[in-house]
C-alpha cells in the first residue's frame, strides 16, 4: 500500500528520479519515466505529467492519467499561469482558481512546478488530485527539490534543447 509522502521519502524519490534519467541524454524519454515514478509512488493522484513551452504556449508532454489539454496558452490556466510566471503553484481547489482550465473534471486540486533547460523556462510538472487540498507544503517543498535535482540533470544533458523552441 502507498503511503503519503513525508520530506525523506521525497529526498528518496528524488535519489530515484535522477538515477532514472542521468545516463540518459533523452528528454522525452526521461520526462516520461519521472512522470511514471511519479504516477506509482504519490497516492491520491490522477494525473502527473509534463507541458513543454513551445512559443508562447505549453504543448502537452510525457504523463500518466487520462487524456489531457494538448496545448495552454502561456499565462491561461494554473500550469500557464505558473510558467509565465516561472513560480510554483498549489492550488488547493482547481475551481477556485479564476481562468482554470477543466481537462478532467474530477480533479479537484493541483500542483504545479515549472523547470528550466539553458536558463530559459522549458515546461512544467503538473500533478493533479481529485481531493481538494490534496497538497502540502511538504509535497511541495519535496516536488521542488525533486525537480530542481532533475533539472541540473537535464542541463547537464546536451541535447535538449531540440525539443524546445
Amino acid at each position: 500500500m502507498k503511503m503519503r509522502m513525508k520530506s525523506e521519502q521525497y529526498e528518496l524519490l528524488a535519489k530515484q528520479a535522477v538515477a532514472l534519467i542521468e545516463s540518459e541524454p533523452d528528454l522525452i524519454a526521461n520526462l516520461a519515466n519521472i512522470s511514471a515514478l511519479l504516477s506509482l509512488e504519490l497516492t491520491d493522484v490522477n494525473w502527473v505529467g509534463f507541458y513543454l513551452v513551445k512559443g508562447d504556449e505549453l504543448v502537452l508532454g510525457p504523463f500518466q492519467g487520462k487524456p489531457a489539454c494538448v496545448r495552454i496558452p502561456l499565462g491561461r490556466g494554473v500550469c500557464g499561469s505558473a510558467a509565465l510566471d516561472e513560480r510554483v503553484l498549489r492550488i488547493d481547489d482547481v475551481h477556485q482558481f479564476e481562468g482554470h482550465i477543466a481537462c478532467d473534471a474530477a480533479s479537484n486540486s493541483e500542483l504545479v512546478v515549472p523547470f528550466k533547460i539553458d536558463g530559459e523556462i522549458a515546461g512544467v510538472l503538473d500533478i493533479d488530485s481529485p481531493f481538494v487540498k490534496r497538497f502540502t507544503e511538504v509535497d511541495e517543498k519535496g516536488l521542488v527539490i525533486m525537480m530542481k535535482q532533475v533539472e541540473n540533470v537535464l542541463n547537464s544533458h546536451t541535447n535538449n534543447s531540440e525539443f524546445l523552441d
